[in-house]
């Protein structure tokens, strides 16, 4: 309120404040992000690809590598990541009243999200732009992410404010790409890749998600959505295809558990790709940052 009054009474003193509250808010981000070794934004052009268990299964498997992790699940109006976790708990601040501390999974995944905010889990966030960046923007400088090796940002799908948001505000930012192997999804990803590119984005590579189906019998594969595409995709870019993670019902009855599939004691596809994967993103996350470094040089 008195930011208000001041705004009324004084002319431009309100922008002057305004500035300052920003510029405050653009310290407190560099800050967190300095502390933070990789930041991986998950992304995809079309919705229904399983971007989200992408994200929180990839997240787990670095975890269980023994690498320190967060979630920032920027999905504003249909945020999944606690669900796919089975996280409960709200978010706390810390013991100044500050900072808002992450809602933690196990010793190495912390996660933050809207749905961890809502009182009730079933309103709908009825937010446009301005407010979804504002929201953003607080997810990373009011945060007490604190020393991570990875921040992985699961958005909603297309190329909108919230994707905009994050490559402002995290310029180095690694894209993930998740696509499934039809054309109908191949021809939105090449809109968002499309996106990237346009704005100078680093892209880290593809994954293609739902990529055959291991027969639980017989063990044999089936092309049930065709498989393929996301690595033709790649070639076609010239980006690093990152992996391929199979259909598989142990991915289906995990999520209805809030276990990450990683977690499961039995081995089954789907673990095995997204260990994999996690596997292929750690290594070229660091090739990426060695190159950055020694462009710098």
């Amino acid at each position: 309120m008195s930011s208000c009054s001041s705004c009324s009474s004084s002319g431009h003193g309100g922008d002057t404040s305004m500035d300052a509250a920003m510029a405050l808010q653009d310290t407190l981000i560099s800050t967190t992000l300095d502390k933070i070794r990789h930041k991986l934004f998950i992304m995809s052009g079309k919705g229904g690809v399983g971007k989200s268990s992408v994200t929180v299964n990839t997240a787990a498997a670095l975890a269980s590598r023994g690498f320190k992790v967060g979630i920032l699940d920027v999905d504003i109006h249909g945020p999944s990541v606690p669900n796919l976790l089975g996280l409960t708990s709200t978010v706390e601040v810390d013991e100044r009243g500050a900072l808002l501390i992450p809602a933690p999974y196990n010793d190495n995944l912390s996660v933050i999200s809207m749905d961890s905010l809502l009182q009730e889990k079933d309103s709908a966030v009825l937010w446009r732009g301005p407010k979804k960046t504002a929201a953003i923007r607080q997810f990373i400088s009011d945060v007490k992410w604190g020393e991570l090796d990875y921040l992985l940002i699961d958005s909603p799908p297309g190329t909108g404010d919230e994707h905009m948001t994050v490559l402002k505000t995290i310029p180095d930012a690694l894209c993930v790409v998740v696509t499934t192997p039809q054309e109908i999804s191949l021809a939105d990803v090449r809109k968002a890749v499309n996106f990237l590119q346009y704005a100078k984005a680093n892209i880290l590579g593809v994954v293609e998600n739902m990529s055959g189906l291991i027969c639980p019998h017989c063990h044999e594969e089936i092309e049930l959505f065709k498989k393929g595409g996301g690595k033709e995709l790649a070639e076609r870019y010239g980006i690093t295809f990152l992996g391929a993670i199979p259909l598989d019902p142990a991915t289906v009855v995990a999520a209805d558990r809030g276990l990450p599939v990683v977690f499961l004691e039995a081995d089954s596809p789907a673990k095995k790709g997204f260990l994999d994967l996690a596997d292929a993103i750690s290594k070229a996350a660091d090739a990426s940052l060695e190159a950055i470094a020694s462009h710098h040089d």
